[in-house]
């Protein structure tokens, strides 16, 4: 990490003294849900609670503090003090974890990791402390132990192999002198379950990846879980298809307008999806509601098939539909990463995400 960000560090440790206030995330948002309130939640942390889902009941006067009650808020998260904001660490801050900071406003200290620094502006500029570190060169990340209260871990695999050394390497340096955070979550992928013949299942689906790049992920997660074992709070967060219209890749109209072919109904597969800004808040709520080695499917719960998808977004934007293909065509000329998606069908519950993490996805229609 450069020398520049030294400062930062011991600002950081300093913020991370203060207590981790992630539960006070879920406070207010709780109190909304069940007009139930306990313990102490600063008015600053009740308003940015209000991105996660809907507005928090204010109970008290511009400026004043506000009474609240969370029986079910961990004891370990529950702050030390309430004038400090906790500290968070952004792993792979990219589209998603900028649509975290987001979500946290100023409320939160949060410092973001970067291989890039030409990146490091730009984080500045959204309200981060930039760290720059490389997970594939665990010298630079000796620092990391101790820094913050909560991790989010969002950075991805190396490109090739079955194994994931980077979160090897992050987890090792999270636990230098001892020290570690009060909880990690992680954004896997619901590839880790291979082909599911269309299946509608939950979270307790045995893992049977079918490529490489869900293999890297099942390693992650086996890493995480032994750390788990250990004694770490980590929150794994399965994610499928991200979608967004501002996001880059992300947008369903601009692949109608691409008008590249999609397999014809009897070939075609279940497909699951989740727009960008209901994953920052799931990732959010995750932090404080999510349970100790548990895994989250964090889709929208729409059930169709990738055509019916695409359809729609054409339908939606006045656009022709995109033409259909057996699947003997579509091998001859798709891509072989659009030909593993195309090669894999189920269909997700998403009842944990909504009961447990009380994230409802707002966003349905593709865009």
């Amino acid at each position: 990490m450069g020398a520049m960000d030294h400062t930062a560090f011991q600002q950081a440790r300093l913020a991370g003294a203060a207590g981790a206030v992630l539960a006070a995330i879920g406070q207010a948002d709780a109190g909304a849900d069940r007009g139930v309130q306990d313990g102490l939640v600063t008015r600053h942390v009740e308003l940015a609670l209000r991105g996660l889902q809907g507005d928090a009941k204010g109970h008290d006067r511009p400026g004043h503090y506000t009474a609240a009650i969370v029986p079910d808020a961990p004891k370990d998260l529950m702050p030390r003090t309430l004038d400090h904001r906790p500290s968070l660490l952004i792993v792979g801050c990219g589209d998603v974890g900028m649509r975290v900071l987001r979500v946290l406003g100023r409320h939160w200290r949060v410092l973001a990791l970067t291989s890039q620094p030409a990146r490091l502006a730009e984080l500045r500029a959204a309200g981060a402390t930039p760290l720059l570190g490389d997970l594939d060169q665990p010298g630079s990340l000796w620092r990391l132990a101790g820094l913050a209260d909560a991790v989010l871990h969002l950075a991805p695999p190396p490109g090739a192999g079955t194994e994931d050394p980077r979160t090897r390497h992050l987890l090792q340096a999270l636990s230098r002198c001892g020290q570690r955070p009060r909880v990690l979550v992680y954004g896997s992928t619901t590839g880790v379950y291979g082909d599911a013949g269309g299946a509608l299942f939950d979270e307790t689906r045995p893992v049977a990846p079918a490529t490489d790049r869900a293999r890297r992920r099942v390693a992650a997660e086996q890493a995480l879980r032994a750390a788990g074992r250990r004694g770490w709070r980590v929150v794994l967060l399965r994610i499928p298809g991200i979608h967004a219209p501002d996001r880059a890749g992300g947008s369903a109209i601009d692949r109608v307008r691409q008008g590249r072919p999609l397999l014809r109904p009897e070939d075609d597969v279940f497909t699951n999806h989740i727009h960008a800004d209901d994953l920052a808040r799931a990732c959010v709520a995750a932090l404080w509601r999510g349970g100790p080695q548990r895994a989250y499917h964090v889709t929208d719960g729409v059930d169709c098939l990738m055509g019916e998808w695409y359809d729609q977004a054409a339908d939606l934007a006045g656009l022709p539909r995109l033409p259909r293909v057996t699947r003997e065509e579509m091998t001859r000329t798709a891509s072989p990463m659009s030909l593993s998606f195309m090669g894999e069908s189920r269909r997700l519950r998403n009842e944990r995400l909504r009961r447990e993490l009380g994230v409802e996805p707002r966003h349905l229609l593709p865009g």
